[in-house]
């Protein structure tokens, strides 16, 4: 029976679009996420969020991808206050996205992170965060590049990555030029990841769980970057790959 393509499942982040005839909460995934599973192989679904179903949500996708977007409510990894710069929480994904994060890496699911997701999947597996780098950590590097005028495609800053980690497999580098748009990041790793690259400030830019096949977090957001820089294709190929091996054939 021939293979079929991996199904990708992607998590959207919450908007409000106002129309003449009224105002409407959406979901939207950026069209960069899916052009880039696409062009990696696979098949994008958009995960709304929704409350439980997490049983049969992996049972039809066969990787996932988490996204970037607003922040994680601070309540959720033990910070009793909201900084002042803490934005875009929303309950219903934070619950989605960190049940989807533990049902993944209890049931070996392939799993991409990307920005918010990094931080998604440290939250989700007892880690904790910097609420905002600037304020609380350090101004060595702008975190948010588009405050230099830098294009989203462009890179702003490099990551050292460690050796023999899956980031450095993935990559096939010890040094990645990345973009950044990010004002939180992490602070205490969570006890079953491991970090795989920081940035020369060292905030921490790239994780993986080591326990799991195949899951990685990284901090920046390689679906801008991939046209304009090939090599940032490759954390969606491995994925996909990955995914490959969950796919069932296709019967005829």
């Amino acid at each position: 029976m021939p293979a079929r393509k991996p199904i990708i499942g992607i998590t959207p982040s919450p908007m409000e679009d106002t129309q003449a005839h009224g105002t409407f909460r959406r979901y939207a995934a950026a069209t960069t996420y899916t052009e880039a599973i696409e062009a990696a192989g696979g098949v994008p679904v958009v995960i709304p969020p929704q409350s439980g179903n997490i049983a049969e949500i992996v049972a039809v996708v066969d990787g996932l991808l988490i996204s970037g977007g607003g922040d994680i409510h601070p309540d959720l990894y033990g910070d009793s206050e909201v900084h002042d710069a803490t934005y875009g929480i929303h309950d219903l994904r934070d619950e989605l996205e960190i049940a989807l994060v533990r049902e993944a890496t209890s049931r070996d699911i392939p799993m991409l992170c990307i920005c918010r997701g990094i931080q998604v999947l440290n939250v989700a597996l007892g880690g904790t965060l910097i609420q905002d780098i600037a304020d609380q950590y350090s101004t060595e590097i702008e975190h948010r590049q588009q405050e230099n005028g830098i294009r989203k495609e462009d890179p702003s800053h490099t990551v050292a990555v460690m050796p023999g980690s899956l980031l450095a497999r993935t990559y096939g580098t010890d040094e990645i030029t990345v973009n950044s748009f990010h004002h939180q990041a992490i602070r205490d790793l969570a006890p079953d990841l491991e970090i795989n690259g920081v940035s020369t400030d060292e905030v921490v830019e790239g994780v993986s769980h080591p326990g799991s096949s195949w899951i990685l977090g990284v901090q920046w957001h390689p679906e801008m970057m991939f046209r304009d820089h090939p090599e940032h294709l490759k954390p969606f190929a491995a994925l996909v790959a990955e995914a490959a091996k969950k796919a069932e054939p296709v019967a005829v």
